[in-house]
């Protein structure tokens, strides 16, 4: 009988396709964008922990700004923090307070117009200290870096980007050339290597400037927007951090040792690895979650045309209960038909969703980006449980009416 409930579910569909199409539209709309915002997702998490891995996983973090041990601080939303300065940064580079610690480097960013005659480039300004290279890597291409004594005198000298150097100088000699930055004239000393971009930072687009000159000539601060610290050897990373927060402690007048006090952030590169995945995993679901409510709305439009296809076969209804049919057999053909529906919307928009996450992915892989292409079987599961639940909870008052339906006064319906 089930067989039969089933054949004529089927015959129903079939022969109002149009209906039967759009009543699962919105199944297949809101499907769909479950199954591509959990891949992009999916794909956006792989590029960020990619980017960040480029940096090493020897290196801690040291942010202005207290946190939670499994939040980020303020500053790290774009909020100026200025409890971190460059003495903090020479503090820690003795190696007498942190032994673990092979470099530090500290940086106060912003962002300039530079001009060379004619020429005019807006690009990023990095204030560095001037071993930044031992910290964060890359290469001298031409000329050299500035050295310590540049950067404690504060001099008036630049290490350029690749793409800076091409976009002022284009194919003339830069080394010796001097260029202005808000006004003030800065002698370009080298070039640096052709990098790309590195943790979400193009550093091929970028002036290196030393750091106090950048704090004193450019920004007038004395702030810094970030220390970076390279451990000697992964395994001493917990103890690396430990001195760096007893030596930001002592210096901040901290007494107290349990972090709630702290009025910086202090964080490994495989902790901030973790904090980004939770992160970014919390975000995936509460729009999956979103996204999923245009089930709701979906549901509610197959509850209303079941109850028309009620109305309408109303007759038909009276018939097979004359001739035998039970309130069962009633009501299991009607949950059948919007099971159908909702089920067969739920297929189509897996698979649609699945097509769009992959041209997305195609996109991003053109534009150079490390995405990665993931259709969980998760989301396929839930999207298939949550399309056939819809159908039966919104499927069951139609049926249920239908089923209720005395056969005489079907059989006497116009």
């Amino acid at each position: 009988m089930l067989k039969q409930s089933f054949l004529n579910s089927k015959n129903s569909l079939l022969a109002n396709k149009v209906r039967s199409f759009l009543t699962m539209l919105g199944v297949i709309i809101g499907v769909g964008a479950v199954i591509i915002i959990m891949a992009v997702g999916a794909g956006a998490q792989s590029l960020i922990l990619a980017q960040i891995k480029t940096l090493g996983t020897d290196l801690i973090g040291i942010l202005p700004g207290g946190s939670e041990e499994d939040g980020p601080p303020a500053s790290a939303m774009g909020i100026v923090v200025t409890t971190l300065t460059y003495e903090d940064a020479i503090a820690l580079s003795n190696q007498k307070n942190s032994p673990h610690l092979a470099a530090v480097a500290a940086f106060s960013n912003g962002v300039g117009t530079a001009s060379w005659g004619s020429q005019s480039y807006d690009t990023n300004l990095s204030g560095c200290t001037a071993n930044m290279m031992e910290v964060e890597g890359g290469e001298i291409g031409e000329g050299r870096f500035f050295s310590q004594e540049e950067e404690k005198n504060l001099s008036d000298v630049a290490v350029l980007g690749s793409t800076v150097k091409t976009e002022l100088f284009g194919g003339s000699e830069a080394i010796g050339q001097r260029i202005k930055i808000k006004k003030r004239t800065f002698e370009v000393i080298g070039v640096m290597k052709e990098r790309g971009t590195v943790a979400f930072q193009d550093y091929d687009d970028k002036i290196f400037l030393p750091l106090r000159t950048m704090q004193k000539q450019i920004l007038g601060v004395n702030h810094v927007n970030l220390i970076r610290a390279k451990v000697d050897a992964e395994e001493n990373t917990d103890q690396a951090i430990a001195e760096v927060k007893a030596v930001l402690r002592d210096r901040h007048n901290i007494t107290n040792q349990d972090g709630s006090e702290d009025d910086f952030s202090a964080r490994s590169a495989a902790q901030a690895l973790d904090m980004i995945k939770t992160i970014t995993d919390a975000l995936r679901y509460f729009l999956a979650a979103m996204a999923a409510l245009s089930l709701l709305v979906g549901g509610i439009g197959i509850m209303n045309i079941m109850l028309v296809s009620v109305t309408e076969r109303t007759r038909e209804i009276g018939l097979r209960k004359a001739v035998g049919a039970t309130k069962r057999n009633i009501m299991n053909q009607f949950l059948l038909e919007a099971v159908s529906v909702t089920l067969t919307g739920g297929v189509i928009g897996i698979i649609g969703g699945a097509i769009i996450s992959f041209l997305i992915f195609l996109g991003a892989k053109f534009l150079g980006y490390d995405w990665s292409y993931s259709i969980s079987l998760l989301s396929i599961v839930l999207a298939i449980g949550a399309s056939s639940s819809v159908g039966l909870v919104f499927g069951l008052y139609p049926a249920r009416k239908a089923a209720e339906l005395e056969p005489i006064e079907a059989l006497r319906y116009e």
